[in-house]
């Protein structure tokens, strides 16, 4: 996937839902946030953190809050896009720029509260969960010393992306697959995603 250096960038190529990013961008602009482009996406940040994004998809646009658990919500707009999965991050998403014109004054007032929450350093922290290694690995690891010395030296995070990719394979042929791409990534201390990194 390209990714975008600029918001400018970004607005060029939504010909669905251009007008509507950029009447979002203006409310946004509107406050003392940084402008910034992260994934690809337009990013707002205060201080550096991430407050408030925009983006584009078939059937609508969306501006989420990357600490929108903390928001009052009073009007009902916001949604959590991933139930069970986003703990901070809530969405709200718009149908038509008719609507994002018709909520202007409510989307001004969302954006007023996150900014202030965030001035509070109101923030949801990841929790942290144990590192739970698949069966199949585990059995990998404790053939070869030299394997297992190599996936102890990786990060918590490469750790988990391998046992996540294992423990996910529904069907055994899918397990054996996955052993054999990843275990001499593995010994090369490469992480799973790590071509996706820059």
């Amino acid at each position: 996937m390209e990714k975008n250096k600029t918001v400018e960038e970004y607005l060029a190529k939504q010909e669905l839902w251009k007008d509507s990013l950029q009447l979002l961008r203006e409310l946004i602009t509107a406050e003392p946030f940084t402008e910034t482009v992260k994934w690809g996406i337009p990013v707002y940040t205060i201080n550096g953190k991430n407050v408030v994004g925009i983006g584009a998809f078939k059937s609508y646009v969306g501006l989420w809050f990357y600490q929108g658990v903390f928001l009052k919500d009073p009007h009902n707009k916001l949604l959590n896009a991933q139930e069970g999965k986003t703990q901070a991050m809530r969405q709200w998403r718009f149908e038509s720029l008719e609507e994002i014109q018709k909520d202007a004054p409510i989307v001004n007032a969302y954006l007023k509260e996150a900014i202030a929450n965030q001035k509070k350093g109101k923030e949801v922290k990841p929790s942290k969960k144990p590192l739970i290694i698949p069966s199949a690995l585990q059995a990998e690891l404790d053939k070869d010393s030299d394997l297992k010395a190599s996936f102890e030296a990786l990060s918590l995070t490469n750790k988990r992306d391998f046992a996540e990719h294992i423990s996910t394979a529904k069907q055994e042929a899918t397990v054996q697959r996955r052993l054999e791409k990843i275990l001499p990534m593995i010994s090369e201390g490469i992480g799973l995603n790590d071509k996706y990194k820059k």
